[in-house]
């Protein structure tokens, strides 16, 4: 059985893939550069894990930050296709979430993760609640997101 990340390498071969990533952390990364050759897809991430570097790098507007909270579907949105933009990507996919402590002022509690995948057609996010532990969290948020981009590519 190929693991989901060999399996977007093998599928995205011709494209170029992004990552922008925030409570994992660069995880979702690492994982698709455990494959071999995985070089010829992935063309990198940005670790956006404070709301600056989500707005200078990746272009989400403070509008939107403030009005919906960084663990949000349009901040996901937001990012992903600020990745795809920065990165000259194809394909690009986000994760911001709450991976704990503690839940945000907007009423997120810990394990809330939006994943947001984008491509020159559609840029489309999901809403997750995980349970579990910090590490728990993030190892279910890098496997959703690893899913997301399966099924859109």
């Amino acid at each position: 059985m190929m693991s989901p990340a060999f399996e977007i390498i093998e599928r995205l071969q011709g494209k170029t893939l992004a990552t922008a990533e925030s409570c994992t952390g660069g995880a979702v990364g690492a994982a698709l550069t455990a494959v071999a050759g995985a070089s010829r897809v992935y063309k990198g991430g940005i670790v956006s894990y404070c709301n600056e570097v989500k707005q200078e790098l990746l272009h989400v507007s403070a509008e939107i930050l403030e009005q919906y909270g960084a663990v949000s579907a349009p901040v996901a949105e937001a990012m992903a296709v600020g990745a795809r933009k920065m990165l000259y990507a194809d394909v690009a996919v986000s994760v911001t979430g709450l991976a704990g402590p503690a839940g945000d002022e907007y009423g997120n509690p810990v394990g809330t993760v939006y994943i947001a995948y984008a491509d020159e057609k559609i840029c489309i996010s999901r809403r997750f609640l995980f349970e579990g532990d910090r590490d728990f969290v993030r190892i279910q948020s890098v496997n959703a997101a690893l899913e997301l981009i399966l099924e859109n590519c």
